[in-house]
């Protein structure tokens, strides 16, 4: 493997919590390219030959490993689009990190678009970590556009963390998803803009099987001049339960747009959307400047909380 420079390593221990070569099978992405990568008896990474991306294989009853495929970019003005498709294996348990950093200190906008489809095997299990994060301080942007595609089997698990923080400037994250039978889908959400950000997040869960389940939160924090659209649509198509949530802080001159959207095709279908949008409760804050913090320092550990 290509040893990063620092700040690619900076970049790697933000979106993917890298410290050093991580242990199991990997591809290690940095501007445009491979910087490494590694497979292992059960989970084998190939590359696409029609277009740039990768295909991961996780064979069937394959326990307790991990796969990391994070990506850095440090050049401005670079454009990329990468397909990604991963094929986990009936009773399989895995965990799939993914993630984004863009450092851009330049003019000219840097730009990922990371598409990644999941086919999950019959009763298998995936837990599926993706963090965005943007910083340098070029003029040129940090856009990020992830694409989620997720089809599960029957009795098949999937829990997704989405995480961007910081430094992003543009991003439309687009999640879609079919379940069987028996399947579950468990998605946490946390982000926050600022400055004069945008942040759209698309769901459309789609519950074809009796017992399928889904339950999509996003917490979320708009500051600034930033804004923010949350649309969830969640459509149950048998005896199957489904929810959604939006919880959000809105600051400064921030806004936010929640869109709930629930499409019944069963009598046996239960969904449920819930949101909330609202400034920081003043005595919230009042509280926490009687143990000694300044008004900024008590803003800042509330949102913490919010976001963890």
């Amino acid at each position: 493997m290509k040893k990063p420079d620092e700040i690619q390593l900076r970049l790697l221990r933000e979106v993917a919590d890298l410290h050093d070569i991580p242990e199991g099978a990997y591809n290690i992405r940095a501007n445009g390219a491979s910087a490494g990568r590694r497979s292992t008896e059960n989970i084998e990474i190939i590359s696409k030959t029609d277009v740039s991306g990768l295909e991961i294989h996780i064979k069937p009853g394959t326990k307790k490993e991990s796969v990391h495929i994070p990506v850095v970019l440090t050049e401005t003005g670079l454009k990329e689009v990468v397909y990604n498709d991963f094929f986990i294996g009936e009773d399989a348990e895995v965990v799939i990190v993914a993630g984004c950093g863009i450092d851009n200190c330049g003019p000219k906008d840097s730009q990922h678009d990371g598409i990644h489809r999941f086919y999950v095997g019959k009763n298998a299990k995936v837990r599926y970590v993706e963090k965005h994060y943007g910083s340098g301080d070029g003029t040129g942007k940090r856009i990020l556009n992830p694409g989620t595609e997720v089809y599960q089997e029957e009795g098949s698990s999937v829990e997704m963390e989405m995480v961007q923080i910081k430094g992003v400037d543009d991003t439309i994250r687009t999640t879609t998803a079919e379940l069987a039978a028996g399947a579950k889908l468990v998605v946490r959400e946390r982000l926050m803009t600022h400055g004069e950000q945008n942040a759209v997040s698309t769901y459309v869960i789609h519950l074809n099987g009796d017992g399928s389940s889904a339950d999509v939160v996003s917490r979320s924090v708009a500051r600034d001049h930033s804004f923010q659209k949350f649309d969830a649509k969640i459509v149950g198509s048998a005896a199957c339960s489904g929810h959604t949530e939006c919880d959000s802080i809105i600051m400064d001159q921030g806004r936010i747009l929640a869109v709930p959207g629930l499409e019944a095709n069963s009598v046996d279908a239960a969904l449920v959307h819930e949101a909330a949008i609202g400034k920081i409760a003043g005595d919230q804050i009042i509280k926490l400047m009687t143990l000694g913090l300044t008004e900024a320092e008590a803003e800042e550990q509330i949102i913490n909380g919010f976001l963890r």
